[in-house]
């Protein structure tokens, strides 16, 4: 098994080798506005997975993928040639999905957004079903020492009606 710092390194400058080789341009005029986002490399530094975005349409960006795998063995060597290891790793490019998986987000957010204004709007004219206060509130003790006399009263009734 592999340093992990090593394969960062490594993976660090394979990217930073295949964003300066566009940047010098290819031949292949598919290729659209490409931006190497991430490179990440297995554990025996044999393979490497360059992660890349095409800013354009679907179209643009099938067009990017076949000539991205069509000059893979150009960016192969070019590693090979810059990169200070016994063996050059295989390349694979795989389109990144992070931007439409930030455009999905953000509409998702826009929607919870929306949601949430419309249920403070409702909140606002709400109204009780019932009373304002369904719970039974403490009584005052003046309130009791009313109703005890009261209370004495109908006793004292009650007796005189039993005689």
């Amino acid at each position: 098994m592999v340093d992990q710092a090593r394969a960062k390194k490594m993976a660090d400058r394979i990217q930073v080798i295949i964003a300066k080789r566009l940047e010098r341009g290819i031949r292949d005029p598919r290729i659209g506005f490409v931006t190497i986002t991430d490179v990440q490399m297995t554990g025996d530094l044999q393979h490497a997975t360059v992660y890349y975005t095409v800013y354009g349409t679907d179209e643009e960006r099938a067009d990017t993928a076949a000539a991205l795998r069509a000059a893979t063995g150009m960016f192969r060597s070019e590693v090979g040639k810059n990169l200070t290891a016994r063996l050059t790793p295989s390349l694979e490019f795989l389109l990144d999905g992070i931007p439409e998986n930030a455009a999905h987000i953000d509409g998702l957010l826009r929607e919870a957004q929306q949601r949430d204004t419309e249920v403070a709007g409702l909140a606002a004219q709400a109204q009780y079903a019932g009373d304002e206060d369904p719970y039974v509130k403490p009584r005052d003790l003046e309130d009791d020492e009313d109703e005890s006399d009261d209370t004495a009263d109908v006793a004292s009734d009650n007796e005189a009606d039993a005689r």
